[in-house]
């Protein structure tokens, strides 16, 4: 008996991968959907249906922040039971952001929601565009031997990679292969067949049997601070103390290490007074925060600055948003900030 094709919902926010070249002006411009499939001929092979939304405004991804992301989750909300699984065409620019904040968004999610783009437009001919979205959507509709999808989660796919979409950086303005996970493996690898690693399951792998909600309350006034050197602390505490900052991400040294100056200390504690979550971060792309392991991360911890240990610092900023805008109580939200909620960092 003929299996049942998996219905794929592509989500077109912007972005270069849906770029379609026009024959007599050579111009670029967003491609409509009759127009994917002369564009991209090798999805007619799929044993896949496809559907397409496009945003009515599409918006550069250097645009893209909590609006769109709400927009993205309202959208995958409105079709949830009408389709097996998501493909969401991004901008590659904020995309580590996007996929990370709809981790956090899409509660209970039992279906993938899978992110992808291109460096070049798909209507260019080297493009790499055409086996991104191929590669995801061939990704999006696989399923195991129950018939279960094998994603269950937001993932992206770039190059021939799929990753926890939590777990990404972009590291590339040129390569195709343009993201890297540095403190997580890929979920699959797609060559001559999609090769899938079982031993690295998703974190939500035995459904929920909460419903599938998307949380669409965000509190953006979050700002990530990189320590460098010669940084006046003076600078942070005006900050902290003149504006309406809600949660604050601090990109530290090495393995958790800031300045150990009075002056730092007391400009940081200005946050701790007036209830101001802080999470430490590594600047270092691959790696963990330690907290305490030197003398010049100890104070960060007596603070009750929060340790990320190896989250990013695009899934920080945007779990701090997701969290705040949650309103719970300072304590929850350092308490949550510390605990992986959709594997987004070590400890499940």
């Amino acid at each position: 008996m003929r299996t049942k094709k998996r219905k794929i919902l592509i989500i077109y926010t912007g972005g270069t991968i849906g770029m379609v070249r026009d024959a007599a002006t050579g111009a670029l411009y967003p491609f409509k959907f009759d127009q994917l499939m002369e564009a991209v001929p090798g999805l007619r092979l799929l044993e896949v249906e496809i559907d397409a939304y496009c945003f009515p405004e599409l918006i550069d991804s250097s645009d893209m922040g909590p609006e769109g992301w709400v927009h993205i989750g309202q959208v995958i909300e409105d079709n949830y039971a009408a389709y097996d699984g998501f493909v969401v065409l991004h901008g590659t620019d904020t995309m580590a952001y996007t996929a990370s904040a709809l981790s956090f968004m899409l509660e209970n999610l039992g279906k993938p929601v899978i992110l992808t783009g291109s460096q070049l437009p798909v209507g260019v001919l080297r493009s790499d565009g055409k086996s991104n979205l191929v590669n995801a959507l061939e990704m999006a509709a696989a399923t195991d031997a129950d018939g279960e999808p094998m994603v269950r989660e937001v993932c992206v796919c770039f190059g021939d990679s799929l990753f926890r979409g939590n777990r990404i950086t972009k590291y590339s303005a040129e390569c195709f292969d343009a993201f890297r996970s540095a403190n997580f493996p890929v979920l699959a690898k797609a060559g001559v067949h999609v090769k899938w690693f079982e031993d690295i399951k998703d974190y939500s792998h035995t459904p929920s049997a909460q419903p599938f909600r998307v949380r669409k309350k965000l509190d953006s006034r979050v700002l990530i601070l990189k320590i460098h050197p010669g940084m006046a602390p003076d600078m942070m505490r005006f900050l902290l103390e003149n504006s309406e900052l809600r949660g604050m991400v601090l990109e530290t040294y090495g393995s958790g290490n800031a300045p150990t100056s009075k002056a730092f200390v007391e400009a940081l504690s200005v946050a701790v007074r007036k209830h101001i979550p802080v999470i430490n971060v590594s600047q270092c792309a691959e790696g963990s925060v330690e907290m305490g392991k030197y003398a010049a991360s100890t104070q960060l911890r007596d603070l009750g600055v929060v340790c990320g240990k190896d989250i990013t610092a695009e899934a920080a900023v945007t779990k701090m948003m997701y969290l705040l805008g949650q309103e719970l109580s300072y304590e929850e939200v350092c308490r949550l900030l510390g605990e992986p909620l959709r594997g987004e960092m070590a400890g499940r």
